[in-house]
This record gives structure tokens, sequence and C-alpha cells, in this order.
């Protein structure tokens, strides 16, 4: 008897499956080959077309030429879910008072594409042709004789692309609960198409703000190669993520590793799918971390589902994938009815997704919204009253309102909404997928945790480490080689002037060239160090040193020649040049002070000028001592006159000191010496720049060409007197002062720094130093140490003795022809009145006709203590 039953009850369900398959051909043409599209459908004012992937594949077996029928295989009890909530989603519209005051109802074909582009295409086909004409025969119209207007789905980006671009060519809208292509935004492709779901962008957003935060960033790609791959980023479907999981379980059981675990972060596509680990557990996959979207509240559709188990097969004529389900489960459980009724019902309560169900409730009442919109102002009960692009513009312009939330469709036809962050958490074997932990929050792009659990159980991934590479610190910047993933790089230093002060920097920061340096690898600029010639240097310290000693001997010497003044020794020196020359040395020696220390405008145009006038002044001093023993010793009698007048020491030394004047102005007013800040790699360099190195030269120039003067004068008279005679010491301190200006030139034009100032210091203390110690400082040992020198009777006595010597070294026979034509005149002069002014003129003789007489015959005749002298030496 009970076989009997169930055979019975085994033809009555079949018998049902015919009825639903004639039901559904009623409204819709044949398949190819005769064969039937499976469906769900209820007639209604307005029609929705539904497309859902309710079986993951297709068997794609065809041999032949001629189009086939494709068998659709593998029910997915999720997205069978999915189906039913569009169901219930149409039902409670129907009975709400939104469609109720306009009168009119929402009626539904729901389309199975089997995860197949194919497919859908087939199925779109389906409801916007008006005939078929495979089918050589006109659509019955008695029941669901409307258009369809508007379309939910289809779940994956690829098939509602291809469903979108059909769609477009009549312009009924589409709106998808969760395609998240980015490329579906672009309204002038797809101007028909919208969702109630973000795009991808938000997702890899949301995604990379999760790996940035654990810093993961290992690449799929990469998973059998490299142990350091901990971190999984997965865009796939379940069905692929399902195979990926059986292949790496096989890889590693050939490599002999127990498990695969890893931490998989997953897209919305399969985060909440609780199929995709097939008999593998948490243990051997790892950790799941998934993004999906926004749940709802399920209520409603968990009724629909109980109200489903209580009336059992008698609500499932017109649904031809609960028919097959009922029939599967049926043939492996052999149930009873009412044991089979509650199994579905409880199959499919498993298998509800939260985020899903709502997507696709906003949709249906976003259209129901639009829909009474429309049908406020008209009658919408005949067919063709309302267009499929009047919809899509209603659909486009309002606000629409669910469960008190209100939601629009942005520019683009999309929704965001965020996201929510699942953990998958394991509880006696049995995975479950919906533990959410956080919220991510597009708009500022931050995460908020649920509870304190869940930041618990988030802070345990921060143990998780998959990098590549090694974090690149302050100092280095991230290199990435060529065809290498951007979170793959090596870290490399800064070059010099380049900085980078934050962890993996792309690209390191220049430096203010100009005031700012940094060495390689730094993680900051310095700033580049203010140089100059410091007073507190030790070179500095002994220049200075030197410039005071030299200021005090000018001074102690200025004080004992003055002291001094009368004597023989003071008087032969030059008497009231001294005091000049001397003042000339200390503003030398104050001019080498301006070389020292931080430069400042003024002191680098003063410090040239006043060295450039003050040894003017004293070299033209010297020049005036030069030319007074020229003139006393070397000159032609005969020329005695002239000679004597133009011997004026105040104007020579006016006129050479004001040529120097001159050029100083000159060079101050043209192109004045300015302060300069020269940038060096490291350093800075304040120093005086001579603005014009012409007029730098000519200054120097010229104090040489007085030097020179000078030598050469001074150089004829070096056979006088010793002990009086300052020609050898002149000859040596203007050689002395050539030869250290010689040497200043090429070492001031090849050295540069700190130390350049420090150059013509040195010149300078050795031009002053030469003319102190080889004029004044002999003198002063004779006026402080050898008193008995510096009286007239030994001045006198000195000049016999040297003219006792030269007379006997320098015969009348040895003159030169210019002294034998000169016939015979000697003078006789005052041996005093050589170096010494005298109020009472020497008394002279002439002696005529002088042809073989020597001075030492002249001088034993001599009353008076008066010698005689070669014309070459009198004055």
């Amino acid at each position: 008897m009970k076989e009997k039953a169930q055979g019975i009850m085994a033809s009555v369900f079949y018998l049902r499956v015919v009825i639903c398959f004639i039901v559904l051909d009623i409204g819709g043409c044949t398949s190819l080959e005769d064969g039937k599209l499976e469906g769900a459908a209820a007639p209604g004012d307005i029609m929705v077309a539904g497309i859902f992937s309710i079986h993951d594949a297709v068997v794609k077996e065809n041999d032949t030429f001629s189009p086939q029928q494709q068998q659709c295989v593998g029910l997915n009890k999720e997205k069978l879910a999915d189906a039913l909530a569009m169901i219930n989603a149409v039902e409670t519209m129907n009975k709400s008072p939104l469609l109720d005051d306009v009168g009119v109802t929402l009626g539904y074909k729901i389309y199975d594409s089997c995860s197949d582009v194919s497919m859908a295409l087939k199925a779109t086909a389906e409801f916007t042709q008006q005939t078929d004409s495979d089918c050589g025969r006109e659509r019955n119209t008695s029941t669901f004789d409307h258009p369809v207007l508007v379309v939910v789905g289809a779940s994956q980006s690829e098939m509602s692309i291809a469903i979108a671009r059909q769609l477009t060519l009549k312009m009924i809208p589409q709106i998808s609960y969760s395609s998240t292509a980015v490329i579906l935004s672009d309204r002038n492709r797809f101007p028909a198409f919208m969702r109630t779901v973000p795009n991808d962008n938000y997702q890899t957003a949301a995604m990379v703000r999760l790996l940035s935060n654990y810093g993961w960033n290992w690449a799929v790609e990469t998973i059998h190669n490299n142990s350091k791959v901990h971190v999984i980023v997965s865009f796939s479907k379940p069905t692929d993520m399902r195979d990926l999981f059986r292949d790496l379980r096989v890889e590693a059981l050939r490599s002999g590793q127990k498990s695969i675990r890893r931490m998989w972060v997953a897209s919305d596509s399969w985060s909440s799918s609780s199929h995709v680990q097939g008999n593998l557990t948490l243990e051997d996959i790892g950790q799941v971390v998934g993004f999906t979207f926004k749940n709802g509240d399920l209520s409603s559709f968990t009724q629909y589902i109980n109200r489903l188990k209580a009336t059992g097969l008698d609500n499932i004529g017109n649904n031809s994938f609960m028919q097959k389900f009922y029939s599967q489960l049926n043939a492996s459980t052999g149930m009873t009815d009412t044991a089979l009724v509650s199994e579905v019902g409880r199959i499919l309560l498993k298998n509800i997704h939260a985020d899903t169900v709502l997507s696709i409730e906003m949709a249906v009442s976003a259209i129901a919204q639009a829909v009474a919109s429309i049908c406020r102002e008209r009658d919408c009960k005949r067919p063709g009253t309302v267009q499929p692009w009047e919809v899509l513009k209603a659909l486009s312009m309002h606000t629409f309102q669910h469960r008190e939330k209100n939601y629009t469709f942005d520019s683009n036809g999309d929704i965001n909404r965020g996201y929510d962050v699942t953990l998958w958490r394991s509880e006696e074997g049995i995975i479950h997928v919906h533990n959410v932990v956080a919220e991510y929050h597009s708009h500022n792009n931050s995460f908020t945790y649920t509870n304190h659990t869940s930041t618990e159980q988030l802070l345990t991934l921060r143990h998780i480490i998959s990098k590549c590479s090694r974090n690149c610190v302050p100092g280095e910047f991230k290199k990435t080689a060529e065809g290498q993933h951007t979170c793959c790089y090596e870290c490399v230093n800064c070059t010099e002037n380049y900085y980078s002060n934050d962890t993996d920097m792309d690209q390191c920061l220049n430096c203010d060239k100009t005031t700012e340096w940094s060495p390689k690898g730094s993680s900051l600029c310095i700033p580049k160090e203010l140089q100059f010639f410091p007073w507190q240097d030790g070179f500095a310290v002994v220049l200075l040193t030197f410039v005071v000693l030299g200021i005090l001997l000018a001074l102690l010497v200025s004080a004992v020649f003055l002291h001094h003044r009368s004597t023989p020794i003071v008087r032969a020196a030059g008497g009231w040049l001294c005091q000049v020359i001397l003042f000339s040395l200390v503003c030398s020696f104050v001019s080498a002070v301006l070389f020292v220390g931080q430069p400042s405008s003024l002191q680098c145009k003063a410090r040239q000028v006043l060295f450039g006038i003050s040894f003017t002044l004293c070299v033209s001093c010297i020049l005036v001592k030069s030319l007074k023993i020229l003139l006393a010793f070397q000159f032609n009698p005969d020329q005695q006159g002239f000679r004597r007048r133009l011997y004026q020491p105040f104007v020579i030394v006016s006129a050479c000191l004001a040529l120097q004047v001159v050029c100083c102005i000159c060079w101050l007013i043209f192109k004045s010496p300015f302060k300069q800040i020269t940038a060096y790699p490291t350093t800075l360099l304040e120093d005086c720049h001579e603005g014009s190195y012409l007029a730098f030269g000519v200054m120097l120039g010229y104090i040489a060409l007085l030097a020179l003067i000078c030598f050469i004068c001074a150089f004829k008279g070096r056979k006088l007197p010793q002990k009086y005679n300052e020609a050898k010491f002149i000859t040596f301190s203007m050689l002395l002062y050539l030869i250290s200006w010689l040497l200043f030139v090429p070492v001031y034009v090849t050295t540069s720094g700190v130390y350049l100032p420090a150059v013509e210091m040195v010149a300078i203390l050795i031009s002053n130093y030469g003319i102190l110690c080889c004029h004044f400082f002999p003198k002063c040992y004779v006026i402080l140490f050898r008193k008995d020198q510096n009286t007239r009777s030994a001045f006198k006595e000195n000049v016999y003795a040297h003219s006792r010597r030269y007379s006997n070294t320098a015969p009348v026979t040895e003159m030169h022809a210019t002294e034998q034509n000169a016939i015979g005149q000697v003078y006789i002069i005052s041996a005093s009145s050589l170096f010494m002014p005298s109020a009472h003129p020497p008394n002279c003789a002439m002696v005529t006709k002088y042809d073989s007489i020597n001075c030492t015959g002249l001088h034993k005749r001599s009353a008076s203590p008066h010698i005689c002298l070669r014309r070459s030496i009198s004055f």
C-alpha cells in the first residue's frame, strides 16, 4: 500500500509539472527544437521580468551545426531563494496601498540564465519579441498580454552587460541587484542600466583600505610559488572559488602540506556563499574576510517561506524551479509530502542572503513607486499605455522609499549603500558566513566596528603578515620593477639633495638646493651651514694677532721718532715723511681687520679701498725718499738746478695718491664690491665680490708700479754710506712687496672658500711688516741702543770713511766719457748737508782745469772739514 501511495503521489507531481510548462508556454513561444525555457510567471498590469542564475551551468555538447536545446545543470539553492525574494517583493507591493490607490498590479516573468550569457540573451529575446519567427505562430495574449516594461537582474556583471546592450535598443530599464562592474556606470553605453548596489570602485577602495590597514600586498597569482603569500584577494564566482579551493587542496597534498590555510579577502560575489568551501572546513581554508552589501530586514521574506511551507505543493503551480527542486529532493530522499515541504523550507531559509534580498526588494519597490507616479495620471490597465522609457525616466527622476529609508539613483544609475564586513566562523563544523563584524563607509573611506567582540576578532588579523616587500623607511623610496605588481618593490635610498620623511613613499622629495642639502638616504633636509672667515677661527686669531702687533709697533715707532725727531738718524730718514708712512701702515693694518668676520656691504666696499689708498700713500712716501737718494748721488751736475726744482715731496706724494683715489672712486661708483652668498653642495659661503676684478687689478697694479719705481731708484743708490743709507732697505722692502703680491695673484685666483680673505690678509701683513722691519727697526735700534752713532760727528765720520773708500776704488782714469767731459769741475759741499738741512749753506770752491789730481789729494790740502766728491755723488 505504501509503494502504491508513493506511485500515485509521484504521478500527481509530474502532472503538475506538465501543467506548469503548459502555463508558461501560453506566455511565450517554444525554444529551439521545441524546448521551453524554465521559469515562473504571474499576470499583472505592469510586467516585470526577472533574470536569475538558478542553475550553475549548461551542458554544451553540440556536435551538430544545427541549434540545439542546452540543458541547465546544478540547481543553485541560493539563487532560487533570490528568485523567490523577487516574487515575494512583487506580491508585497501588489498588496500595498501604493499600487492599490492607482488600481494597478505588477506581474512577473522570471527566467533562468543558467549562469550563461547565451541563455540570458535567449531569455531576453523571449520577452522583448512580440512574435517568435521560429515558432511560426502568434502569441497567446489571453493571460500575459502586457509587454515587459522593466527587468530585474542579472546577478553577474558579464551577463548584465550583454543584457543591457539588448535592452538599450528599446530603452527598457534594467535594475541589477548585484552586478558591480564599473563599466556599467557609463551612461553613454548603458543608458537604461541601473542598480541598487555600489559599483566596484567602492568595493576596491574598501579592500585596499583593509589591506592597507593590515599591511597585506601579495597578489593571488603567486600563491603556489611563494611561501610568503598569506593573504589572497579574490573577485570570483562562487563556482570558481570552489574549484580554486579544490585545486589548492590537491596541490597542498601533493607537496606534503596539511592544509591550504590563507587569509582570504572575498568580494561580494562569493563572500556570503555557503557552498564554495565544498567539503573543506575553515581549518583547511583559513580565515575569510568578506565584503557584502548592506543587510536588510528578512521578516517579510521569512513569512513568505513559511507560507510556502504551509501551503505545500499547492502554491508552486506557476514556478517550474520550485517543482524541479521538489522533484530532485524527493528523488534523493524519498520523503513524504509533509516532510518534503518542511525540508524545502528549511533549505531555503538556510540559503537566504540578507544583502541580496534587500537589493531585490529595493529594485521592486523602486519599480512600484515609479509605476505609481505614472499611473496616477493615466489608465495603465490597457496594454501599451505605459512605455519602458517612461518607467526609466520615472526611476531616474524620483526618490523612492523602502523600509522608512529614502534612496535615489545617482547620475550613473547607482545606489551607494556601503558594505558590511563579514568574518567567517565555524561552530561544530558548520561554517557561518554572515558574521558581520564591521561596516564600511564609502563617503569617508572608513570602517566602523559593530561591537567589542568584532574589534577583537579583527585585531587578531594584524598578526598575519603577507608582504612581498618590507616597508621602506624614511630616507628610502619604493622602486617597482617593470612588469612587477606595484605592491612588490625594492627600497632604494634617496640620492643626495633628496629625502623621504614617511614610510613607503613612492618618490623622494627634493630639497631647496639654494639653502638646504641632504646626504644619501636622508629623511630630512639639512639647512646649509653659512660659512665665512670667522673671528674665532684659529688662523684668523693668528692673523689678527699680527695685525694688532703691527699697529702697536707702528705706534711705538712713531712715538720714538717723534721723541727723537731732531736727531741725525731721524732727519736723515725723512723726518715728517716717516710719520706719514707710519700712519699709512696703521691704516693698512686696519684694512686687514675688515677681511675677518661676516661681511657686510659697507665692509666689502671699504676694505680694498682703504688698503689701496693707505698703501699707495706709504709707497709714495718711500718713492720720494728713493728719488732723494737718486738726486743726491746719481745726477749730472749740469742738471742740478732742474733736478732740485723737480724734487717736490709734497707734490709727488699728493699726485701719486690722487691717481689712486680717482681709481677707487670710479670703482665704487661704476662697479662697487658687494656681499655675495655662494651655494656649495653642503654649505653657503658668504664673502665679498670685488665687483670689478679689472678695477681691483688696476689698484694693485698701480701700487706695484710705484713699488717697482722705488725699487729701481733705490737699487742705483745701494752703495752709499751704509749706516745712513736707506737704498738697500728700500730695495729689499719693495722686492719683498713685489714677490708677495706676485705670489698672491695665482693663489687668489685658484683659491676659493672660507680662507680666501686670509690670502690677501697674509699679503698685506707681509708688505706692512716688510716696510716696518726694513725702514724703521734698524733706525730704532740705533736710536735706542747705539746712541753714539746718532750724532753729527759720527755721521760726518761715516761719510768721510765712505768717501775715502770710494776715492781709492774709483780713480779719475776710470771715469766714464761723460765724466771726462765735465771739464774737471768738482763741487765741494758740506758732508752734513747731504742728509740734513742746514741754515748756512756750505761754501763750495771750484777747481778748474782739473786733470790728474784726485779727490784724496784735494782732501789732504783742504783746511776745512769739507770733502771733494766726484761728479757722480755731488748735489
